[in-house]
């Protein structure tokens, strides 16, 4: 038997985080389950990640105390799991706390048979009785005491809700989808957006990218304008409020009320990165200036705060510093007024809207009243540039500094679509860095592995990491017009076409065939913080099929539709990628420019393309001596001399375009 707290040999900061606890931990892993099967015990099984306020409220208030700790050592295996280095154990198990009727998140708290079937569970417990939750010592002592005297009672219901995980994880096939259904989709969208704030009605408020993404697809198929006003009131609320880090950049994890103000405060590098997508995309409509900002904003803090040694992106800040959630970025009145000159002080305290009162707990969350006048620009700018360093001078949160293989392929598209759309070098650097950075630490011959840390590699690569690393690969192929990146998209889709894919009934696992296993091989259907990897690889496809006009990569985007569509009408808010990806297959235009790589006359129209909205646009970059693919509708009208566009939809091409001004007129007309 283990005496000892094993998490020491870890090299996740949230399990570092704990290696100091009383309780003794062990990371997850196959001797967990002959241990627990050996010594004939449940499992108490802790999930949680680095930045989680309230895992830290519970490992000081139960894990820490040594009673608790005694109790469980005597009585449990004790496993703690990072969610972001595995989230297939993650997704298992929150699965099967919704199941069992609970409200999901963090930290999980479940209990398992000792060959790791869940039979009850609950998120944070306190260690007295209070919110409406038993205390955690009355849940340990409870599960044990049903454990010795009823334990036929606890394997009956696991093998319940067993056999409920194995039908929720399987797929259930529909008969496709058409162009009606996308419009009835996006109206309903519309009825769950908050009017006067943007954003799903109610609170707490996450940024939901994958449905305001699907909005502005809606907007750019149908130009009705309530769709455009839908997002657009969503970003700007975000971009003026307090979850958005108006001094360092980026954006916090959700907003805690529903008028954007009171973040809960961790930085999240998966929300950021797609923000930045979806505010470069917005960037071209009129009055777009503080997106713009924001996007600039929010890459100087991937560069600044986020980027490790070897060019990846790391993980999260927490929420807390000093032991205070919200510490570092909350400001006093006197704070401000001692910081800032009077000429500054006016312009930012009438902006921000600060009173000696303050906006929460009597302290200043920076928000802004209203979009700066572009006259008031150098002096705001100027008022944060100072404000910055005094913040710098508090005891900054703590950063988890692993590099995950699907947060980082967020990351890169995000910079290569900001780099093409604001002709920035530098951010294309920065997303090719972390691209290579990918390939060396988390490659192996045509495999991804999920998490590198302190020069480890943990997990075997999950869907996501292939999902989002090829979409990543795709974009600098379309941002940069270098093949290798489409070779290496072709490798990764071969990998996971081997291991993940479903042969029986399609759709893709979320965990390779020779990964170890876990109680179960499931496939995940529902966009969360993050987009589903199944849809995205819809997308994916489709980019795939567009760009070398192979019919099997089409055919392979359906084959997902089909096979994982059959609960659509049911749950479409939370399958908006699935519906981003059919709507570029169906109707996705491609748009192929073919010049010199120093002819002017290519640089205007790859201008006029970056100026354009790209959603639902497939760009391709040649030089007059390579060629298309046979299968690709403009495969027979390259060969012309001087710079030339081809604008093609639906297999059809146009006529070809040498002109900037006439490309972005084409380009702004409806699809």
């Amino acid at each position: 038997m283990t005496s000892r707290n094993l998490l020491d040999r870890e090299t996740s900061p949230y399990l570092l985080q704990h290696r100091g606890n009383p309780v003794h931990w062990r990371p997850w892993s196959p001797t967990v389950l002959t241990e627990a099967r050996g010594q004939n015990r449940p499992i108490l099984l802790s999930v949680g990640y680095a930045a989680c306020h309230w895992c830290h409220v519970m490992a000081h208030e139960s894990f820490e105390d040594a009673a608790v700790a005694r109790f469980i050592n005597d009585h449990f295996i004790a496993v703690k799991v990072d969610r972001e280095e595995r989230p297939d154990i993650d997704s298992l198990y929150q699965n099967a706390l919704a199941l069992m009727g609970q409200q999901g998140g963090w930290p999980l708290t479940m209990f398992l048979l000792p060959d790791g079937r869940p039979f009850w569970g609950g998120t944070y417990f306190p260690p007295q009785p209070r919110y409406g939750r038993p205390s955690f010592s009355e849940v340990l002592n409870e599960i044990v005491k049903v454990w010795t005297r009823n334990p036929d009672r606890i394997r009956r219901n696991a093998d319940v809700l067993q056999q409920t995980l194995i039908r929720h994880f399987q797929a259930k096939p529909g008969d496709g989808l058409g162009p009606e259904r996308f419009d009835d989709y996006g109206r309903a969208l519309l009825a769950m957006i908050d009017p006067l704030f943007g954003g799903t009605k109610g609170a707490p408020k996450f940024p939901q990218v994958p449905l305001l993404s699907l909005l502005w697809r809606a907007y750019a198929r149908s130009r009705d304008p309530a769709f455009a006003k839908a997002v657009r009131l969503t970003l700007d609320n975000l971009c003026l409020g307090g979850i958005h880090d108006h001094l360092g950049g980026g954006f916090a994890r959700y907003s805690t009320d529903e008028e954007w103000l009171v973040p809960h405060f961790e930085k999240m590098l998966y929300d950021t990165a797609q923000l930045i997508d979806l505010l470069t995309t917005l960037s071209c409509q009129p009055d777009s200036r503080l997106y713009a900002q924001a996007v600039e904003t929010a890459i100087d803090w991937l560069r600044r705060e986020m980027t490790d040694a070897t060019g990846a992106f790391c993980a999260s800040l927490d929420a807390d510093s000093e032991g205070e959630e919200g510490r570092y970025y909350v400001w006093s009145y006197h704070a401000l007024e001692d910081a800032l000159p009077p000429p500054l002080r006016e312009v930012f305290f009438r902006y921000f809207d600060i009173t000696p009162q303050g906006n929460w707990e009597h302290k200043t969350i920076l928000r802004l009243k209203c979009p700066p006048d572009p006259r008031d620009d150098f002096l705001l700018t100027e008022a944060l540039r100072l404000l910055l360093p005094h913040r710098a001078e508090r005891t900054p949160p703590a950063r988890d500094d692993k590099c995950l293989a699907d947060w980082n392929g967020l990351a890169i598209h995000a910079l290569a679509q900001a780099a093409f759309r604001f002709d920035r070098p530098d951010w294309l650097n920065l997303a090719e860095r972390a691209y290579q950075a990918v390939q060396t630490h988390l490659g192996r011959d045509h495999r991804l592995f999920h998490s590198f840390c302190q020069g480890r590699v943990q997990a075997e690569a999950m869907l996501d990491d292939y999902a989002f690393m090829i979409r990543a690969a795709l974009a600098l192929y379309e941002t940069t017009g270098r093949g290798d990146y489409l070779d290496q998209a072709r490798l990764w889709l071969g990998a996971l076409d081997q291991h993940y894919w479903d042969a029986k009934s399609g759709g893709y696992y979320f965990t390779a065939d020779d990964a170890p296993g876990l109680i179960l091989r499931g496939k995940i259907l529902h966009d969360s913080a993050t987009p589903c990897g199944n849809g995205v690889m819809v997308e994916v496809l489709a980019r795939m099929f567009l760009l070398t006009g192979e019919e099997p990569f089409r055919q392979r985007a359906e084959q997902i539709i089909i096979a994982c569509g059959g609960a659509m009408d049911r749950d479409f808010p939370a399958m908006a990628s699935f519906l981003s990806g059919w709507e570029l297959l169906s109707a996705g235009r491609q748009l192929i420019i073919v010049g010199l790589a120093d002819d002017p006359s290519r640089a205007a129209l790859l201008r006029a393309a970056a100026e354009a909205d790209r959603s639902g646009l497939v760009l391709q970059i040649l030089t007059p001596d390579q060629t298309l693919p046979p299968g690709h509708p403009a495969a027979a009208r390259l060969g012309g001399t001087g710079a030339t566009a081809f604008l093609c939809q639906e297999q059809v091409c146009g006529l070809p375009v040498s002109d900037a001004a006439a490309l972005s007129l084409a380009l702004s007309l409806t699809p």
